[in-house]
């Protein structure tokens, strides 16, 4: 199975990154094929040289003829290269698997055979298993990334890669840097180490600073379509009504549609949302069911993060010898404590500290949890106003949610499009509301929703 398989309805991007790991693959063995004395003498390759098709800044071609490809990467002598290049992009929605694509070009220039991105070799397999000793994958685990972790990884970039041809460094959410985090990582852009290879995946260029955007080369993922998404699940051993109604409630997003595909509990959220509307009624309905709505998104978070936060609380207080006592190993000469003697608790220096802060990235991965949740469910809860407007509009296009096409008439039938339309719009707002504001309450966000809804 190719590393290429895991990215759905993305034919042009695949061309696009073989192409790159193909020129980073022969330029190496060209410059390594040199017979001279001094060929041999320059005999580790120089993965960043310029291949066929060479353009100068201004845009006239190269001696081999070949023109210019634009986001060719410029190089500080002024040869610039369209096949390889030290920094790239990925951009797409959320769910059309960003990661997956930038993971598997890792995968591709680490691969140890021919054509690159086997997937079954030992480089393919430890970099899709974020094992590779020369990849390192940076994630925020709260709501942005700071300056230190980015230090970090600029650190790491400057090192020589030790099993392969290429140091990697992942950036899975380069829209949450800090200002200072964007900083640091721009100086590392401007001046790369010759072996390090910057992949960063942001859900669009704009969410990136320019001036890093500019010396990144930008692949653009599009958003998969239901056939595509549909395809997959049923490879994947998934019965075809099951796929079918997934593949459209998950609008692109290939998590989701596995989820749906898979998981008998996210199924019942995505039904819990899509019933609101009909819950619109008194005042009171309206603020229980948003109330429900934030409990789900809670239970979901505590779900997904519980077990991990005592692993990691555990993990650190035994590495700083929290709880630790002084009564234990003893050398000969030492005179053996007295009977009833009790142990003594040893306090390090700094673990008050660190624990705390642990702590505070905690409870800032859970709110991202419950914040990525709500987004979930407004973006269902805009796919029934969507296909309801669809309804009553006569709109020839396919329902997002064909499962729930009695509910949409209903609906329809009971309101003018200018009220769904406003609705939809409601949705939406609030959908904005939340992710430009990390420090909204998520239940007032909802509840406002909710009465909107109801009022509109």
């Amino acid at each position: 199975m190719s590393v290429w398989d895991a990215l759905v309805g993305q034919e042009s991007v695949v061309a696009t990154l073989r192409a790159a790991v193909n020129a980073a693959t022969v330029a190496p063995r060209s410059a390594s094929s040199t017979d001279d004395g001094a060929g041999q003498a320059s005999a580790v390759p120089d993965p960043t040289s310029p291949g066929p098709g060479t353009v100068s800044p201004s845009g006239a071609p190269s001696p081999s003829g070949a023109p210019s490809q634009p986001g060719a990467s410029v190089r500080p002598g002024g040869r610039q290269r369209s096949g390889m290049t030290h920094s790239w992009l990925f951009t797409g929605p959320p769910g059309v698997g960003r990661e997956d694509a930038a993971r598997a070009f890792a995968a591709s220039l680490t691969c140890e055979r021919l054509p690159p991105g086997c997937g079954e070799c030992s480089g393919c397999h430890t970099v899709l298993t974020d094992t590779a000793t020369d990849l390192r994958t940076v994630t925020p685990e709260g709501l942005s990334l700071g300056v230190k972790d980015i230090r970090a990884l600029v650190r790491d970039a400057a090192s020589a890669p030790t099993a392969g041809r290429w140091r990697i460094l992942l950036l899975t959410d380069a829209d949450r840097l800090t200002e200072a985090a964007a900083n640091a990582l721009l100086k590392a852009l401007e001046e790369p180490a010759e072996r390090a290879v910057f992949l960063l995946c942001a859900p669009s260029v704009e969410d990136v600073l320019p001036t890093i955007r500019s010396r990144c080369r930008t692949v653009a993922l599009r958003l998969p379509t239901a056939t595509d998404v549909r395809a997959m699940l049923i490879r994947e051993g998934v019965d075809e009504r099951t796929a079918d109604i997934a593949a459209r409630a998950s609008q692109g997003h290939l998590g989701l549609a596995r989820r749906l595909a898979g998981d008998e509990i996210a199924r019942a959220h995505r039904d819990a949302v899509l019933r609101i509307p009909t819950r619109l009624g008194r005042v009171g309905a309206c603020l229980a069911a948003a109330a429900d709505l934030v409990d789900a998104a809670n239970a979901d978070a505590e779900a997904a993060n519980t077990e991990r936060d005592v692993g990691e609380t555990e993990a650190l207080k035994t590495a700083l010898g929290v709880g630790a006592t002084a009564v234990g190993g003893k050398s000969r000469s030492a005179k053996a404590p007295k009977a009833g003697a009790k142990s003594r608790t040893m306090v390090v220096r700094g673990a008050a500290g660190a624990l705390k802060e642990l702590e505070r990235n905690q409870k800032s991965r859970g709110r991202r949890t419950v914040l990525d949740t709500l987004d979930r469910a407004l973006v269902d809860l805009a796919g029934l106003y969507r296909d309801v407007l669809a309804e009553q509009l006569g709109a020839p296009v396919d329902p997002i949610h064909p499962d729930y096409a009695v509910e949409a008439s209903s609906l329809a039938a009971t309101a003018t499009p200018e009220q769904t339309l406003r609705r939809l719009e409601v949705v939406l707002a609030t959908r904005t509301a939340l992710a430009d504001n990390p420090g909204l309450v998520p239940l007032l966000a909802v509840e406002s929703l909710a009465l909107a809804l109801r009022d509109a």
